[in-house]
């Protein structure tokens, strides 16, 4: 009996896939829900689980071919229990065999090891010494051997699964450094080893200096883009190119939000999350997005659409490229909320466990680019948004400030830049201004202890 195993419905939006690399050959054995293919769409990465447990028996799909939701991918046949009959039968008949020189080594035993293991020199045992009990000193090896043939299945599984989870780089610069990558624990998607596991089974931190960091194994290499990569660098073009895009900075003091931040850390860590600046940005975004819709729309044709709800998506780094998870509503969700929810979507983005769905539908962009200690970007909008928001890196330094009275002085403050993107086909630089103006005055006013859900 055989199952087929499809390209299940990805998202609503999702009509096909391409199937990007099979974890699995022809003739192997599949457990229940164990990885069996990539599969790549327009939005998200995925493995397919094996509906069923089997054997291999065809795949119908090969590697870079694109096919619609409900296609036959390859068929899994219920080959397992047969496959291990015969293995249970063997030690049943062995065990006879040793037995039967006990009664009657010389006469007896010659005749019945003969049968099954083709032992006719083994005859001559008994001729030389009957008493010797040679006889079962053959024997022994041949029960052994059925028991061999047990490991023998489990080591190609070994080998296929370090062959799967290492891509050609990593183990380059495994063999390079020296290091064994059956001792190397893969933190990777599906336990896949990635090149930060062999730098820390080297004890070689990531983030050290360029003079101690080994070279990149990248370099002098090719290797095609992956789906997302192009899926990314299309619509990176294809915004640059239909939309008109340009970028305005404003400089905003955190120094009230960070004090707040301090201060209600502990509460939020005994609730199972650490607090950023991020729900923080979110916040003040989206309250500005209600009084400033023209930067949370859409120019469809002639048309523009106004949004009924604040969307916003977040960018994510991770091994595949940057993809954006949504946070719907969120000028109505508290700190705690808004802080939870990214925590969640940016694991899951990183550990390709998102529904793609998750990636669709917003309507305007936050994106961190301080959290790797860049001061400020110029991020590109992305389509059919008309705006993005980067915040950099917050900073402490000395800022001249001016009190009540008018009198000036230099004090250490926590200061960002917040860069926006918009395209200048709906949104003016006014229109840009009034809405960064009131983004800053929300985060400098720091009036959160009502948002805050604790």
């Amino acid at each position: 009996m055989s199952e087929s195993v499809v390209l299940p419905a990805l998202g609503e939006s999702v009509t096909e896939g391409t199937v990007t690399r099979w974890l699995k050959k022809v003739g192997d054995t599949v457990a229940i829900d164990e990885p069996l293919v990539e599969v790549s769409t327009d939005k998200v990465d995925t493995e397919i689980p094996s509906p069923v447990a089997g054997i291999l028996e065809q795949i119908l799909v090969q590697e870079d071919e694109t096919v619609e939701v409900g296609a036959v991918l390859a068929v899994i046949g219920s080959g397992v229990a047969a496959a291990e009959a015969p293995v249970v039968a063997a030690p049943v008949v062995a065990a006879p065999v040793v037995a039967a020189p006990v009664v009657a080594a010389p006469v007896v035993a010659a005749p019945v090891v003969a049968a099954p293991v083709v032992a006719a020199p083994v005859v001559a045992a008994p001729v030389v010494a009957a008493p010797v009990v040679a006889a079962p000193v053959v024997a022994a090896p041949v029960v052994a051997a059925p028991v061999v043939a047990a490991p023998v299945v489990a080591a190609p599984a070994a080998t296929s699964s370090d062959a799967r989870y290492v891509t050609p780089l990593v183990r380059k610069l495994a063999n390079d450094a020296g290091v064994n990558l059956s001792q190397v624990p893969g933190t990777g998607v599906g336990g896949r080893i990635r090149k930060e596991d062999v730098l820390a089974a080297l004890n070689v931190a990531p983030t050290t200096s360029a003079v101690q960091a080994p070279p990149s194994p990248l370099r002098g290499t090719t290797e095609p883009m992956s789906r997302l990569r192009k899926v990314l660098a299309e619509r990176a073009v294809a915004s640059m190119q239909a939309t008109a895009q340009l970028t305005t900075v404003v400089e905003v003091d955190l120094t009230r939000v960070a004090n707040l931040r301090k201060k209600v850390q502990p509460s939020f860590i005994a609730a199972g999350t650490k607090l950023n600046f991020m729900p923080f940005f979110f916040l003040a975004t989206a309250e500005a997005l209600r009084v400033h819709p023209k930067l949370n729309a859409t120019i469809d044709g002639e048309n523009i659409v106004y949004h009924d709800g604040e969307n916003i998506s977040f960018a994510v780094d991770t091994e595949r490229g940057l993809l954006t998870p949504v946070i719907r509503n969120s000028a109505d969700l508290t700190i705690l909320q808004t802080a939870q929810q990214i925590a969640e979507l940016a694991h899951r983005t990183r550990e390709n466990k998102l529904k793609p769905d998750e990636l669709g539908g917003a309507t305007f962009t936050l994106t961190n680019t301080g959290s790797r200690g860049a001061l400020f970007d110029t991020p590109v909008v992305f389509l059919p948004q008309v705006a993005i928001l980067g915040t950099g890196a917050v900073t402490k330094r000395a800022v001249v400030m001016t009190d009540a009275d008018g009198q000036e002085s230099i004090a250490i403050r926590s200061m960002v830049y917040l860069a926006l993107s918009y395209d200048h086909r709906l949104v003016d630089g006014a229109d840009a201004s009034r809405f960064l103006v009131d983004v800053k005055k929300r985060l400098e006013d720091a009036n959160f202890e009502s948002n805050l859900g604790l």
